[in-house]
This record gives structure tokens, C-alpha cells and sequence, in this order.
């Protein structure tokens, strides 16, 4: 009798897990850039799930993961068969002309089937840089679309590692960084909001880096800047700052599990 509960149990567990997992989607397409490796040859880099250095999304993915959450990239432009399964939706910093001599530019196709699958319940986060080190125009037409604008300035203006602080922003009673109390943003952008997209994070001068948007039955994000690399949740920023970069993404991934399942 015992064994035939177990046997019963077992399958109904995994089923269950199988279930409640959900997966979060890291572009590859919009952001594709490259470099030359120790052999002469091309190679992908920057904000990746699998890039261990500092400009890897290596321990932002390990934060999913931590919480359930299955890490997928995506190559090819999304579509509404290769968005479906996922929960959680980011685009990076877009590449411009400079990053890359023939970026992939979001289109209005491209605009139309992401903002189609968050109005079915997706939450897209979009993370923009600043001006000088992001392709914006094409970007702000999907931003736009949920009330968000990524403005052409700079914020949080870092000289170099001697001027830390300059990058610093304080955080107290916010409904999503719950446990982090100062973080690092250098050089970002400002976001404006208007309909019903709200601020979440503003630095210290009032300027908004989050913001966030309901849209049918999902939520759309904009944050100011790729931010959460491995560089900078890694332990780089000097321990005495105080900055908590590591918790900051800790919060912005239990936001977005909560998000993606109501």
C-alpha cells in the first residue's frame, strides 16, 4: 500500500513543479554584440546569461534560478511561437551602429508581438543605458507603447572609481527593493512616464530609473540602465559604500516571479 502511494505521489509532485516553473527569456537578438577571442575569432559577449565576467548576466541568472525560474535566451526575433512558455520577458540595451555594423533595429512587427504577448500576461522588462551607449529610437517606439519614454540625457554621472558615491541612490519604504537600502547605477538615463505607467526608483535628484506599466492582463518595466551585470553585484563596489546591488537583484527577480503569476 505504501509503495503505491509513493508511486502516485512521486508523478503528481513533478507534475505540479512542472506546473508552477516558469522561464524568463533573455534577449540575444536586439543586443548581439561581438569581439575577437584569444584565437582571432568572433565571439558573443555582453549580457549574457552564460558570461561568467563582469559583462555577464551570470549572477542575475543564478537569482532566477534561485527562485524556480528556467533560463532561456532567444537568437531570432521574437514571435508570438517563440515568446509563448515564457514568463518573463528582457531586452537589453539594443545595439546602435557602433556596437554593431548591422544591428537588428526593433520594428513595428516586432513592437506588435511583444506588446500582443504582455497584454496577454507577459512581463517585459526593457533596460536601457545611457544615450551615447544604447540605441534609443527604435527602443522608445515599444517603450512608448506602454507610457514609458527613455530620455536622451545622463544620469548618476560617474567619473571613475575614486567618484563612486556620484553613481549612488538611496532607497527607503520601496514596495519592490524591500532589502536593499543604497544601490550603484552610473550613467543612465532618465525614464519619463506618462497614462498609467508609474515611477518605481528615482535617484536622489528625483530623476526616474524604474518605472513600471500594467497593460492588459501583464506588466511592462523600464529600467534606466543593463545595471545588474556581474560586475557590478559581484562584490567590485568597495564594501565600506555600502551599496547592495546583490540584494537589488535578488528584489527585482521576486518582483517579477510575482508579477509573472498573477
Amino acid at each position: 500500500m505504501i509503495k503505491n502511494i509513493y508511486t502516485l505521489v512521486l508523478p503528481l509532485a513533478l507534475l505540479a513543479f512542472k506546473a508552477n516553473a516558469q522561464t524568463v527569456t533573455l534577449d540575444y537578438y536586439f543586443n548581439h554584440e561581438t569581439h575577437k577571442n584569444s584565437k582571432g575569432e568572433p565571439e558573443r559577449f555582453h549580457y549574457l546569461w552564460e558570461e561568467t565576467g563582469n559583462n555577464g548576466y551570470f549572477i542575475l541568472g543564478e537569482n532566477f534560478k534561485s527562485e524556480g525560474f528556467a533560463l532561456r535566451s532567444l537568437e531570432s526575433a521574437p514571435t508570438p511561437a517563440n515568446l509563448k512558455g515564457s514568463s518573463v520577458y528582457i531586452i537589453v540595451d539594443p545595439d546602435s551602429k557602433k556596437e554593431n555594423p548591422k544591428p537588428n533595429f526593433i520594428q513595428p512587427v516586432d513592437t506588435k508581438n511583444i506588446t500582443d504577448w504582455v497584454k496577454q500576461g507577459g512581463v517585459l522588462v526593457m533596460f536601457a543605458n545611457d544615450s551615447a551607449n544604447v540605441e534609443l529610437p527604435h527602443f522608445n517606439k515599444l517603450a512608448n507603447t506602454f507610457g514609458f519614454n527613455f530620455n536622451n540625457d545622463l544620469q548618476n554621472h560617474v567619473v571613475d572609481d575614486n567618484h563612486f558615491e556620484d553613481g549612488g541612490v538611496i532607497i527607503k519604504n520601496n514596495p519592490v527593493f524591500k532589502t536593499a537600502g543604497k544601490v550603484y547605477m552610473k550613467d543612465v538615463c532618465s525614464i519619463s512616464t506618462t497614462r498609467s505607467a508609474k515611477p518605481v526608483l528615482k535617484n536622489n535628484a528625483g530623476a526616474t530609473l524604474v518605472a513600471s506599466a500594467k497593460y492588459g492582463k501583464g506588466t511592462a518595466i523600464a529600467i534606466a540602465d543593463p545595471w545588474l551585470y556581474n560586475e557590478y553585484t559581484n562584490g567590485r563596489l568597495p564594501a565600506k559604500l555600502g551599496f547592495e546591488n546583490d540584494k537589488a537583484a535578488h528584489d527585482l527577480v521576486v518582483w517579477l516571479k510575482g508579477l509573472a503569476v498573477q
